[in-house]
């Protein structure tokens, strides 16, 4: 059995051990006792290293924890010393700690237990039991939280019997002996992880994105220097923003707003003009098209390039007039469009199939409007063999 020495003290960086085995050919190391965390309780393992080697995963065995190291240890029995990647433990317990102090802050104020944790190596998150979470109410728990940080609250290990241990926040299923973390007068949880002193050592707690999952409510918070380096990021990115809107940093939202109106506004001028032009064009080629045997127009489009929804919108210009049928092509990409008029007597989803599935290709649609694409070289092969088919039916 390993003894886990970062359940007393989070602190201890530098520790001597024995070895109890070696696997893997000096990869996996077993020890008597060690300081270095696994991934556990959905807090990530510790880095570090062990006898000069850098250690890149941590495995919790239950009974025993699992060192595995980028290169094979030197020796395979005796004392050795390892070394925790201190940058990355307290990375770890400030956001340990945070969540316990976000998760016990969210309950008192608006009754919503915590579900599920998940820690990252950038951003972590909490599931509450929420159907909704106003941005109006996090603002003010995100706060809450930051004053209990600046409060400067001890936090506490303890060690009690699972049956007698009351004012826990979330039962324990365990039996026996439980470790327990308390932040004072504020919360207490069973807990194996690593964690800060006092909730000073926090650093500050910082809320992000927020989105509906199946359980409830998903926030996202980073604490510590995370959160400073966040905020910088997040600073760096708005002032970029509103240097090339040549605006405030604090006038950047609204004049975003501003833009986008403007934006929609013009696109919705723009879809407009282009359905008029398209309404023009179309009669002006449907005019210029002498009918078929049976008085259909048939208009045929071959455009070199472009956007397919831009030859949507001729082709339905074209299908609206009488008696009309639309062949496009955009050459460079291999798709074709098909369009029939309800009044034409001819179909445009299963000529249009046969058509692509004679020359390699896919597509269909409705008898009304179908797509598709093929291989370049055989798209104009295509056209014809919708004009083909139509000619059979007349």
């Amino acid at each position: 059995m390993t003894q886990r020495l970062y359940y007393n003290d989070a602190y201890l960086t530098v520790f001597d051990a024995t070895i109890v085995e070696v696997t893997e050919g000096g990869r996996r190391v077993y020890l008597d006792r060690t300081a270095l965390y696994p991934t556990s309780g959905g807090q990530l393992f510790d880095t570090g290293t062990l006898g000069g080697r850098r250690v890149v995963d941590v495995v919790d065995e239950e009974s025993r924890i699992a060192h595995l190291l980028a290169e094979p240890l030197a020796q395979t029995s005796g004392s050795v010393e390892g070394r925790v990647d201190w940058a990355r433990r307290f990375d770890h317990m400030q956001q340990h700690t945070g969540q316990h102090l976000l998760s016990a802050v969210l309950e008192d104020l608006y009754g919503w237990k915590t579900v599920s944790v998940h820690f990252g190596d950038e951003t972590s998150t909490l599931d509450v039991d929420a159907g909704a979470a106003p941005r109006a109410k996090l603002d003010a728990a995100e706060w809450r939280a930051n004053e209990v940080i600046a409060e400067n609250r001890s936090v506490g290990v303890s060690y009690e019997d699972a049956a007698a241990a009351t004012g826990l926040r979330k039962a324990t299923e365990r039996s026996g002996e439980i470790r327990i973390v308390t932040i004072a007068e504020l919360d207490r949880s069973a807990c194996g992880g690593t964690h800060v002193r006092a909730t000073g050592e926090i650093g500050g707690l910082l809320l992000r994105r927020v989105e509906q999952v199946k359980q409830g409510t998903r926030i996202e918070f980073v604490c510590g220097l995370r959160a400073v380096a966040r905020a910088r990021a997040d600073y760096a990115s708005l002032s970029g923003i509103a240097a090339s809107l040549s605006c405030g940093v604090d006038e950047a939202a609204a004049v975003v707003a501003q833009r986008m109106e403007a934006a929609r506004e013009g696109e919705a001028a723009r879809r407009k003009l282009a359905k008029e032009l398209d309404a023009y064009r179309a009669r002006e080629r449907y005019e210029a098209t002498p009918p078929d045997a049976r008085g259909v127009r048939r208009v045929v489009e071959r455009r070199a390039e472009g956007s397919l929804d831009d030859l949507k919108g001729f082709a339905h210009a074209v299908c609206a007039l009488p008696r009309a049928a639309f062949v496009g092509v955009l050459a460079a990409s291999g798709r074709v469009l098909v369009g029939t008029s309800e009044d034409s007597g001819l179909v445009a989803g299963t000529v249009l199939k046969d058509a692509l599935a004679a020359a390699g290709g896919r597509g269909g649609g409705s008898p009304r409007m179908a797509q598709g694409a093929v291989a370049v070289a055989r798209a104009e092969g295509v056209v014809q063999a919708v004009l083909n088919a139509w000619d059979r039916e007349t």
